[in-house]
C-alpha cells in the first residue's frame, strides 16, 4: 500500500475521493460546462505518490488544498497535484466514456506531508503553487463552490470514507503543462500564516 506522511508518521489511505470543477474559473478556463451537482471521481490506493514525474505522455498539474479523514472529519491538511492527461480526459469525455484513465494513473496524487488542523481552520484555508519561481495557482475555500463539510457530506451518500483516506477539493484556475526539471513550490496558508511548503523538482 502506499503511504503518506501525517505528523511524521506514515499511513495508508485506501483512497483518494477529487472533486471536481469547484473553482468557476477553472471551469471557465477548460470551457466545461457548470455542473448542476457536485463532480466526484476517485484516484485509488496506487495513484498516491510523493515524487512528482512528468510521464511518457504530457500531464498537466493542478494543485489542490487536500484533506486526511478522521472519524469522519478533516484531522490535517496537505498540499496535493491532481495530474491529469488532458489530451486523454478530452477524448474520452468527447465520446462520453469514464476519464479514470486520464486521472487515476500510478503517481497521479502527488502529495506533501500532511499537518493536523482544527476543524475550526479549515474555513480559513488557502493554497498557492509557485513554478519556476512563478506565482502560477492561488486559491481558497472561499472560492469553492462546495466547501469541505458539504464534500464530505456528499461523499459519505454513496461511498463511506475512512480514518486515512484523503480528499482533494478541486483545483483553482492557472492549470497547464509542465516538463522534467520544473520546480514546483506547494504552500497551504491557514489565514495568512503559512502552515506548510513543499518543494518538488520534476523528475
Amino acid at each position: 500500500m502506499k503511504t503518506v506522511v501525517v505528523d511524521g508518521k506514515r499511513v495508508a489511505p485506501s483512497k483518494v475521493v477529487c472533486v471536481g470543477r469547484n473553482y468557476v474559473e477553472h471551469i471557465q478556463e477548460l470551457n466545461n460546462e457548470m455542473p448542476t451537482s457536485m463532480v466526484i471521481f476517485m484516484k485509488p490506493n496506487s495513484a498516491v505518490s510523493e515524487v512528482l514525474v512528468s510521464g511518457k505522455n504530457p500531464l498537466h498539474y493542478e494543485g489542490e488544498i487536500s484533506f486526511l479523514i478522521k472519524q469522519g472529519r478533516v484531522s490535517a491538511v496537505a498540499f496535493g497535484l491532481d495530474l491529469t492527461n488532458r489530451v486523454l480526459q478530452n477524448e474520452l469525455k468527447e465520446k462520453g466514456l469514464p476519464w479514470e484513465r486520464a486521472k487515476a494513473f500510478d503517481g497521479a496524487g502527488v502529495f506533501s506531508s500532511f499537518v493536523s488542523i482544527d476543524e475550526s481552520e479549515v474555513e480559513k484555508l488557502s493554497m498557492q503553487l509557485w513554478i519556476n519561481g512563478v506565482l502560477t495557482q492561488e486559491g481558497g475555500i472561499g472560492l469553492m463552490i462546495h466547501k469541505p463539510l458539504d464534500i464530505i457530506e456528499e461523499i459519505n451518500s454513496f461511498s463511506s470514507l475512512i480514518d486515512n483516506d484523503i480528499i482533494m477539493s478541486g483545483t483553482p484556475k492557472g492549470v497547464g503543462s509542465f516538463k522534467s526539471g520544473d520546480i514546483f513550490v506547494g504552500k497551504i496558508f491557514v489565514g495568512k500564516k503559512e502552515v506548510l511548503s513543499k518543494e518538488w523538482i520534476t523528475k
